[in-house]
């Protein structure tokens, strides 16, 4: 099949990824819907999404390792129509949630792998394997053997193998999911730091994470059922959320009748086709009498530095709504007090259920 024109698509050379009415079934099941989507170069896209809405897919089509009973679609990368090009030709950086590393080789020798495969000189070799370490804070390890390394130096191992090959992209699969919850803070941290580093690397990174998305993304996005829930900044997402679906998966969230929420002769009071959505911590507790929502506190937990408090409210008898307060000096609200809830009117988005 003869390559598709870059001209179709509208890009140029400095594009990023660039996918065009992308459809994948397997059998009779949908994974992915008609999905178009621009990445620009640059930028650190994070995917976000449940097991099963097509995130995964996503990252393989564009890794060129979809084989489905039907497939439709087209890829640029760089400017380049990659859709019918096998993975090895397109220049793809691939860290995935195993990192794969030969047991058998050094540090090295894993990383100049994929350079010894595209018949390199050594002296070049030599140099760029002592750069992709040096990005990874790993310049004195090239001699030792993966099984002497930690999880988290293991990762940038891989990563730096990645990387050695100078790719038009780099592909992250769940790249922290094997992690514990304080290496992981630490290798998103390094994650940023290295793309700040290497400002013109594109990265798309599927993860399960709320945290991946808002502490690396340059834009989030959110998939459902193989179609694109929301894609913006992690902020966007946050802040104004589209829908239900997506003010949930970002965060905890209060969704609540706008009868609930707006005064009588406001026009949104009668609104009925949307929720108002106000985050937990948009909330601060008052005495009673000193705010527009009146309850009972129904429960107090401690998370350290912050409160999680559940409080009932009269107009919604048998339901309750959270609210996120840092514990300060303040003592804490104790079980079955009459409080009032205070908010801001800017703090309340209406979304689709």
């Amino acid at each position: 099949m003869s390559a598709i024109p870059k001209e179709a698509f509208g890009v140029d050379e400095t594009s990023g990824v660039h996918i065009d009415r992308l459809t994948v079934r397997f059998g009779a099941r949908t994974v992915l819907d008609d999905l178009s989507l621009r990445i620009d170069r640059g930028e650190f896209l994070t995917v976000l999404g449940r097991s099963g809405c097509g995130k995964t897919t996503l990252l393989r089509f564009i890794a060129g390792f979809v084989k489905a009973d039907a497939l439709a679609g087209n890829l640029t990368i760089a400017g380049r129509a990659l859709t019918h090009v096998p993975p090895h030709q397109r220049n793809l950086g691939l860290l995935f949630q195993s990192y794969a590393l030969f047991p058998h080789l050094s540090v090295f020798d894993n990383v100049a792998f994929g350079l010894r495969a595209r018949k390199l000189k050594a002296s070049e070799i030599t140099r760029r394997v002592a750069d992709a370490l040096k990005l990874v804070q790993l310049s004195d390890a090239g001699h030792v053997m993966p099984a002497q390394l930690s999880g988290g130096m293991q990762q940038r191992v891989a990563l730096a193998r990645a990387l050695v090959i100078e790719p038009d992209v780099l592909l992250l699969d769940e790249p922290l999911s094997a992690l514990d919850a304080n290496l992981r803070a630490s290798v998103r941290s390094e994650l940023k730091a290295l793309h700040e580093r290497l400002p013109n690397l594109t990265i798309v990174c599927v993860t399960h994470d709320q945290d991946d998305a808002l502490v690396l993304s340059d834009r989030t996005l959110l998939m459902r059922d193989g179609r694109i829930a929301q894609l913006g900044a992690p902020r966007e997402l946050y802040d104004a959320p589209s829908d239900a679906f997506v003010a949930r998966y970002l965060g905890a969230a209060n969704l609540l009748p706008p009868r609930v929420v707006y005064p009588v002769g406001d026009k949104r009071h009668d609104e009925r086709e949307r929720l108002a959505c106000i985050r937990p911590e948009r909330f601060t507790i008052q005495p009673l009498g000193d705010g527009p929502l009146h309850g009972t506190i129904a429960s107090v937990e401690w998370y350290g530095a912050a409160l999680s408090i559940s409080v009932a409210l009269d107009a919604l008898p048998g339901e309750a709504v959270l609210v996120t307060a840092q514990r300060g000096h303040a003592r804490m609200p104790d079980k079955g007090t009459r409080v009032s809830l205070r908010f801001e009117a800017d703090d309340v988005v209406l979304v689709r259920p």
